[in-house]
This record gives structure tokens, sequence and C-alpha cells, in this order.
């Protein structure tokens, strides 16, 4: 009889797909029926259809969920506010793994958690993505500055923005702190911009570099009065927040 330690010396890691199993139990005349019996021991559970992991009693470690999130629904990478978070750039703990896809829009509601996938243009897809993980856990996630552009692209609150609508955004609504600004790649994030061809995607890199500049002349000891006036808080507000 197979067992979930007979699945687990024949995986590399602890995920398995419908096709790994019905291999594995190809002695029976019904795998099926021996995959219910397994996920109905707990040995077995099931992510969602055609996609298993062990049970946790029988995983070698913790699993990681962006793997997961790639597996679950492609081609697709992890993005948006659960990258954003991450990568620190959100000051939120976002549990809900998001990614985006060029296919279509989908949440999946699962035992490791919830996963939501938006769509993109694949135009705008490869462009900005790493791989991240050690060994057979390994997946795809956004950059910092492609998950920031994802986020601002995929956000209908910001239709044709300036600037000064962008850097409220990033400031306000986001939250982000300006040194996290400061530390984005700003030739990554314009090669991203040029990708994208998208308006709010130009907007977000052309104030990101302003404000990167605004933060080196207050760090310049000899710039003076105009240093001091340039470290007085910022109070822009969009429409956002009214």
């Amino acid at each position: 009889m197979v067992t979930a330690l007979d699945i687990r010396e024949s995986i590399p890691g602890d995920v398995v797909d419908y096709r790994q199993l019905t291999s594995l139990l190809g002695s029976y005349a019904k795998p099926r029926d021996r995959i219910t019996a397994l996920l109905a021991a707990g040995e077995l559970i099931r992510v969602r259809k055609g996609l298993y992991v062990l049970g946790e009693r029988y995983r070698r470690e913790a699993l990681v969920r962006e793997q997961l999130a790639n597996l679950i629904y492609g081609p697709s990478y992890v993005s948006l506010d659960y990258a954003l978070s991450r990568h620190g750039l959100i000051p939120e703990r976002v549990d809900e793994v998001t990614s985006v896809t060029t296919g279509e829009h989908r949440r999946f509601v699962t035992p490791m958690g919830v996963f939501s996938y938006r769509k993109i243009a694949p135009r705008r897809y490869a462009q900005g993505m790493e791989w991240r993980g050690d060994g057979v856990a390994r997946y795809l996630m956004a950059s910092p500055e492609k998950a920031l552009a994802d986020k601002v692209a995929s956000d209908r609150r910001l239709r044709r923005p300036t600037s000064a609508d962008v850097r409220a955004y990033l400031l306000y609504d986001l939250r982000i702190d300006v040194d996290q600004l400061a530390k984005l790649d700003l030739t990554r994030l314009h090669g991203i911009a040029d990708g994208y061809r998208s308006h709010r995607v130009s907007v977000l890199a052309r104030t990101v570099a302003r404000l990167q500049e605004s933060l080196q002349s207050r760090s310049n000891p000899r710039a003076g009065t105009a240093r001091r006036r340039s470290t007085r808080p910022l109070s822009v507000r969009t429409r956002f927040d009214r």
C-alpha cells in the first residue's frame, strides 16, 4: 500500500500534482480511490484540483506559499501588495498572496490561504521578475520596482494622474517611507516604464526620480536655504484622501 511516506521519498519537495500521483499509484486499479483515502487520512491535502501537498506531519519543511502561488495558476508571478510587503515597501503585513498573470482574474481560497491573480497584458509581463527561494522551492516574484509598477498600473483610482497625485498616492495611500523609495533602482524602473507603455507607470518613474533628487539635495550640507525648504513635510493630498 502506497503511503504518504512512500510519496515523499519519490518527489523532490512536498508539493505533488495529479499526474505525479497517478504515476506513483500506477499499481492500483483505481488510483483516484487511493488518493481519496490519502486525503481523508490527512496524509495529502488538496490545494486545488490537480495540486496537492503532503500532510503537515510528512513535510520536510514549511511550505513556501509563494511557490504555491506560481503553481496554483499560471503563468504568474507574485506581485502587487504581497510583494510590496515582502520587499518592505509598505508597512502592512499582507496575508493574501497576490500575483499577476497573463490569464484571467482569479481568486482561490485554499487550506493554505488565499491566492489572487490580476490580469496583465503579455507585453508587460516578463520584465522585472526575479527568481527567489532555494532548491525545489524556488518561485518568481516581482522586483520592488515591478511590484510598485504593477500596483500603480492596476489601481483604477489613478486615472490620468499627475506627479503630485502619484507622490501623494505613494506616501499617503500606500504609506511608503521615502527612505524605501530612495532605494529603488531608477534604471530598472525606467526600463519597466518603457516596456509598460502606461501613463501611470511613466509618471511613477518620473515621480520617484524627483523624490530621489529631493532626498539627495537634503543630504547635501551645501544646499543652504534650498535644503531647509525641502525638509518641510509634504502636504499634497489627492482626491483619494477626500
